[in-house]
C-alpha cells in the first residue's frame, strides 16, 4: 500500500513550486448557529474541469501544469514524465486521457538510465490550491503488474515545508497487482513512508477497478478526512489518528494526477503486462465544503419516508415512500456536493430527464446534472438539473407510492422534512 512509499514529488515540481507564485483559493462555508445546516444551500464549486476539448489537445493550461523528468520520484519509479499529446491529451469525448508507453527515445534518461517507459504527471501548483472541501473525481484506472495510477494532493507549503511536514492526502492509489483494491492514505511528520495512515477498499464480487469508471473522493474538514468509493464512504482519519503528531491538513493543498510505471511499492511490470496503458479521468470537481451535511430520513406526505425499495443496491432501483422504519434503506446522506445518497448510491433523475413525471432512482454516482439537488428552506427539494421538484405521484401517502419530479407546485406532495 501507499505506505511503502518514501515520498512522491519529483525534483522538477519541487523547483516549479520554488519558483511559482501560488494561487491559493480557501474557501470554508459556515452557517449561522440558528440555521439547519442540512437546510442551508449545498456548497459552491469552486474548481472544476471536465476535460471538454478536441480530440489531441493538450489539457487546460490554464488548470494544469504538465511536469517533466525521470527521477524516479524517490520510489525507483522507472517512467519519464512527458509533455508531448502520445502521454497525455483529451480524447474529444470529455476524458483526459494519461498513457503510459515503452520507450522508443535511447536519448531519454533516467535516474537508471536509459528511460523504459514514459508517461504524464499534471499538477494544480500554479493555478488552484484549497483548504477543506470535497475533492472527486471519475477515473477508469489502467490495469497489469506494475502500474500505478494516482489521484492525490499536497500541501501548498511543500517549497517551503518540505515532504513529509507540508502534508499529503492520497484520495486514491492502485497498483496493477491489486486489481480491485485501491488505497487511501495521509502521510505527516512522523507518519509518512512506511508510516503512512490510511486504509484500503475493495470492490465486491471480484470486480476490478480497471472494468469501469468509478468516483473516488475526500471531505476534508478541519477534523477530519473522509474517503469514498462510488459514494460508499470507507475511512474516517482525525487529529486523533496521528497519535500526538502533528495534523498538517489546515493549509491549502493542490491536486495532481499521474500514472507511475514500476517503484517499489507495485513493483515493476512483467511479461504479462501490456503497453500502452491508459488512465482515463472524466472530470475533477472541488467543492467548498464537506458533502456529509446530514444523514437521516427524509419526510415527506403523510409522515411517510423516502425508502429504497427491497433496499436494493441496483441501478435503477425504484424509490418510493414507506413508514418510517429506520432502515438503511431510509438513511439519506445530504450533501454539500449536491448529491443525496443511501445505500452507497445516489438519488437520479430516469435518463436524466427533465419531463414532468419523469421517475426517480437509486443510481451509481456519476456526478451528472441527473443527480444534483437542492433543499429549499421551503421544504422543495429540488432537481437542478430539470430545475423540478421531487413529487410524490398523484398526492397520495400509501405505502409503495413512486417518487418523481415535477413542476414545483407548493403542495404537500412535494414538501420534505429531514430527520
Amino acid at each position: 500500500m501507499a505506505a511503502h512509499r518514501a515520498r512522491r514529488w519529483s525534483l522538477g515540481g519541487l523547483v516549479l513550486l520554488l519558483t511559482a507564485a501560488l494561487a491559493v483559493g480557501v474557501l470554508i462555508t459556515t452557517t449561522s448557529p440558528a440555521v439547519n445546516r442540512a437546510q442551508a444551500a449545498p456548497a459552491a464549486q469552486t474548481w472544476s474541469d471536465d476535460f471538454d476539448g478536441a480530440a489531441g489537445s493538450a489539457p487546460n493550461s490554464a488548470k494544469w501544469s504538465l511536469e517533466t523528468g525521470g527521477s524516479g520520484n524517490g520510489n525507483h519509479e522507472l517512467q519519464y514524465y512527458s509533455k508531448s499529446s502520445d502521454n497525455v491529451s483529451l480524447d474529444g469525448n470529455g476524458h483526459l486521457v494519461i498513457t503510459a508507453r515503452k520507450n522508443s527515445d535511447s536519448g531519454l534518461q533516467c535516474w537508471n538510465g536509459t528511460c523504459q517507459y514514459t508517461s504524464a504527471r499534471l499538477n494544480t501548483a500554479q493555478t488552484f490550491t484549497q483548504a477543506y472541501g470535497r475533492f472527486e473525481a471519475r477515473i477508469k484506472v489502467p490495469r497489469g503488474q506494475g502500474v500505478w495510477p494516482a489521484f492525490w494532493m499536497l500541501g501548498d507549503d511543500l517549497g517551503s515545508a518540505g515532504w513529509p511536514n507540508s502534508g499529503e492526502i492520497d484520495v486514491m492509489e492502485n497498483v496493477g497487482k491489486e486489481p480491485g483494491t485501491v488505497h487511501g492514505t495521509i502521510h505527516g511528520p512522523g507518519y509518512s513512508g512506511s508510516g503512512g495512515i490510511g486504509a484500503a477498499y475493495t470492490l465486491p464480487n471480484g470486480k476490478a477497478f480497471a472494468d469501469d469508471f468509478h468516483v473516488f473522493a475526500v471531505d476534508w474538514t478541519p477534523t477530519s478526512i473522509t474517503w469514498s468509493v462510488d459514494g460508499q464512504n470507507y475511512q474516517t482519519r482525525t487529529p486523533s489518528d496521528v497519535n500526538g503528531k502533528k495534523w498538517v491538513y489546515d493549509h491549502p493543498f493542490f491536486v495532481i494526477l499521474n500514472l507511475a510505471v514500476g517503484g517499489d511499492w507495485p513493483g515493476s511490470p512483467d511479461a504479462g503486462t501490456s503497453f500502452p496503458q491508459t488512465m482515463t479521468v472524466d472530470y475533477v470537481h472541488v467543492t467548498s465544503a464537506s458533502s456529509a451535511q446530514f444523514t437521516g430520513a427524509i419526510k415527506g406526505i403523510g409522515g411517510k419516508c423516502v425508502d429504497v425499495a427491497g433496499a436494493s443496491t441496483a441501478d435503477e432501483t425504484p424509490i418510493q415512500l414507506h413508514d418510517c422504519n429506520g432502515a438503511d434503506a431510509q438513511k439519506w446522506t445530504v450533501g454539500g456536493d449536491g448529491t443525496v445518497r443511501a445505500l452507497g448510491k445516489c438519488l437520479d433523475v430516469r435518463a436524466a430527464s427533465t419531463d414532468d413525471g419523469a421517475l426517480v432512482q437509486l443510481y451509481g454516482c456519476n456526478g451528472t446534472k441527473a443527480q444534483q439537488w437542492t433543499l429549499t428552506s421551503g421544504g422543495d427539494l429540488t432537481n437542478t438539473g430539470a430545475d423540478k421538484c421531487l413529487d410524490a405521484k398523484d398526492n397520495s401517502s400509501a405505502d409503495g407510492t413512486r417518487l418523481q419530479i415535477w413542476t414545483c407546485g407548493g403542495t404537500a406532495n412535494q414538501k420534505w422534512t429531514l430527520g
